[in-house]
């Protein structure tokens, strides 16, 4: 656990070799620090040492109220300067995507490369259909939550509560939105072992995580893409329809130098199957060297 300067307790995991590069991983939405990653041995097979935290607001990490999605920025650096990390990559999937930007934007001297898979872009995207191409339900919450705290809080709570009993209910509810590809992701026993743990983990204590996640993600980030000055690699399943394909079409329209890689006939859960690629190339090299 790692204290942040205004109180807060940040619920911290690592894994991997203690003395490889290292990594941050933003987890998803909603999620938690023990969400999907490379096993151990893959990581130490990649050389890297990554860490995990919780969001405010989920697991075991206190709720920051209001924060935009600029804050993750403070706390990594927080949990870097405990840890004894000068310099380090992220690494975001999903709704850690734009915390991982954050971090490429707001901490220039400390962020050596970011990777983003199936991330989001701004709210007020210049030229981007935001909600073009996105799942229904996904629509609903989004635009919910673009009306205020109080539109979204109660049935968040209420679908947080079934999820914590049940984890597998959030599999089993976006399973009629889920493209084929995708369902055969989720069908790995593995992969839905660890995200059961993933949900419980997340709502722990509530849905305060979730719900500021979405709202952070309807308002202003507080940084700009186009600050961005790190090497930054894109990848975006063609199928997505969670992340639709054309936020990362923008953001790597916006982000200097960056590359973005779209794979035909994955989704949103296939970045779980480029993890390892995207750390790797986190680390230093290539994807797939």
């Amino acid at each position: 656990m790692v204290k942040a300067a205004d109180g807060r307790a940040l619920a911290v995991e690592t894994h991997g070799d203690p003395r490889g590069r290292p990594v941050f991983l933003l987890h998803g939405m909603p999620g938690s620090r023990v969400g999907p990653h490379p096993r151990s041995t893959v990581l130490y097979r990649l050389g890297v040492r990554l860490v995990s935290f919780d969001r405010p607001g989920y697991g075991d990490s206190t709720r920051l109220p209001g924060r935009r999605v600029a804050a993750a920025a403070v706390d990594v650096r927080t949990i870097a300067d405990d840890l004894g990390i000068d310099a380090f990559a992220v690494l975001g999937r999903s709704g850690g995507g734009p915390h991982a930007l954050a971090c490429a934007t707001l901490l220039p001297e400390r962020v050596t490369r970011a990777a983003v898979l199936v991330g989001l872009a701004p709210r007020d995207a210049a030229g981007l259909d935001w909600y073009g191409g996105m799942t229904p339900s996904n629509v609903r919450a989004y635009r919910e939550a673009e009306r205020g705290h109080d539109r979204i809080a109660a049935g968040m709570l209420f679908r947080s509560q079934q999820i914590r009993a049940d984890p597998v209910s959030l599999l089993k509810g976006l399973r009629p939105e889920l493209p084929a590809t995708d369902r055969e992701v989720v069908a790995d026993t593995g992969l839905r072992r660890m995200l059961q743990s993933n949900y419980r983990e997340a709502f722990r204590h509530g849905a305060d995580g979730w719900i500021d996640d979405v709202l952070a993600f309807t308002a202003g980030w507080g940084f700009q893409v186009g600050d961005i000055g790190v090497p930054t690699w894109l990848w975006h399943g063609a199928d997505d329809q969670f992340s639709p394909v054309d936020h990362s079409r923008w953001l790597a329209d916006h982000i200097p130098g960056s590359e973005l890689f779209l794979e035909p006939g994955a989704a949103h859960f296939g970045a779980f199957r480029v993890m390892a690629t995207a750390l790797n190339w986190a680390a230093g090299r290539a994807p797939g060297g």
